[in-house]
């Protein structure tokens, strides 16, 4: 396992970098946008909308961010995401510095967001490239581990610096971290030779993208079974996240200290199951089945939980193998998608999948009480297992098309 981070390290360690701290940037304001509204505000309802504000743009431009990562160069994109972002905070501050205002910080973070879909699109045509020849699952351990990490440490940092002192000090923070992915990016660059190009240049109306990704939903073999697998998986996941505060404070009677515990154990469980799963030799087959079995066991368990203590192992247990699942999901993409029209299929794939948890949230809201939650994660980990049996039967077994460039 550590053979493999060391390997990495030599070969791909600023890359990996600029993409933590680009992660971690993004962290920064997804955390303090709600945190701001609401203390500025009182109000729960309009936090939330602020938070709606500025993730809903970034699920659904997934599929235009999709085209352009085909499109256009890739690193290119990259790049322009950013320096984008720097140049956000930084406007964006000299903005609320001249007219003051809750809507420069939401602004900030819904733009910000925008790019940040752009860079994480652009990054997944990039690494079937830049890790050709190595095992694909591997590379998207590393990548999920990465991701992970800045996820736990991201609200842990911006929380510490706006505590001592205010909003506009982590916008600022995230507008370093920024400039700091762009350096690491460059200087990977410089040492790193490989092609990086697009890989569907093709002129044509902006309408031919769509159509051609559609059609590869519909008419891949294989492809179904995966966008049905993950939208199963997604529903768990969702409502765990969705209902997680009210099950830890309200059911179980626990502190905010103990909800954070929960967050921390479940993001430190992940890396390590990321981990495990990146130095294993498990085959691609393997890892969908133990980490979709994974999901499903941690959904029961946090249903019928009795206590806290129990609660938090289901909790962990669905965050730390839907990681593991998203390795899986990744990895059979690239190899049934055309490389050609990677970017484009999986920008609509994201925001289909990326649907189901909002659905999750929104079945949430129609319960009366927290004893009616247990009983409604109970049933969609049935409805989840039920899709992975169906996913299952001969007819969605059909060989996938290994892509070709």
């Amino acid at each position: 396992m550590f053979s493999l981070w060391f390997r990495f390290r030599q070969t791909s360690g600023l890359f990996f970098t600029s993409m933590f701290a680009a992660r971690l940037a993004d962290q920064f304001l997804l955390f303090v946008v709600p945190l701001v509204v609401y203390q500025t505000t009182g109000s729960v309802s309009l936090s939330g909308l602020a938070y709606a504000a500025e993730t809903l743009p970034r699920i659904l431009f997934f599929p235009v961010c999709g085209v352009l990562s085909d499109r256009y160069s890739p690193l290119r994109l990259m790049q322009i995401s950013q320096v984008g972002r720097a140049l956000i905070c930084a406007l964006g501050l000299i903005g609320f510095a001249l007219f003051d205002g809750l809507g420069w910080v939401v602004g900030i973070s819904a733009l910000c967001g925008l790019l940040t879909t752009q860079g994480f699109m652009a990054r997944e045509v990039m690494l079937p490239q830049i890790f050709a020849n190595t095992r694909f699952e591997k590379v998207q351990s590393i990548s999920q581990s990465v991701d992970q990490t800045s996820v736990v440490t991201g609200p842990l940092l911006a929380a510490s610096l706006f505590a001592l002192s205010n909003w506009q000090a982590v916008v600022v923070a995230s507008g370093i971290l920024f400039v700091i992915a762009e350096i690491a990016m460059l200087i990977w660059r410089r040492g790193n030779k490989t092609a990086i190009v697009a890989t569907d240049a093709a002129p044509g109306p902006w309408t031919r993208p769509f159509k051609t990704a559609l059609g590869h939903l519909v008419f891949l073999p294989g492809l179904k079974r995966v966008i049905t697998l993950t939208a199963s998986v997604n529903l768990v996941f969702g409502i765990t996240l969705a209902t997680s505060a009210a099950m830890v404070t309200g059911l179980h009677g626990q502190s905010e200290e103990h909800y954070a515990l929960l967050q921390t154990v479940g993001a430190v469980f992940t890396i390590l199951v990321l981990m495990a799963a990146g130095a294993s030799r498990l085959s691609v087959g393997r890892i969908g089945l133990i980490s979709f079995s994974g999901v499903f066991i941690g959904g029961v368990l946090t249903a019928i939980s009795p206590d806290y203590w129990l609660y938090m192992i289901g909790f962990a247990v669905v965050l730390g193998f839907d990681g593991m699942f998203n390795i899986y999901i990744r990895t059979i993409r690239q190899k049934i998608i055309p490389a050609k029209d990677y970017g484009k299929t999986t920008g609509v794939i994201i925001l289909f999948n990326n649907m189901t948890q909002p659905l999750a949230g929104l079945l949430v809201g129609l319960t009366g009480s927290l004893e009616e939650t247990g009983w409604l994660i109970l049933i969609l980990s049935g409805v989840m297992l039920f899709g992975g049996l169906l996913m299952s039967l001969p007819r969605f077994q059909a060989k996938p098309i290994i892509a070709k460039p």
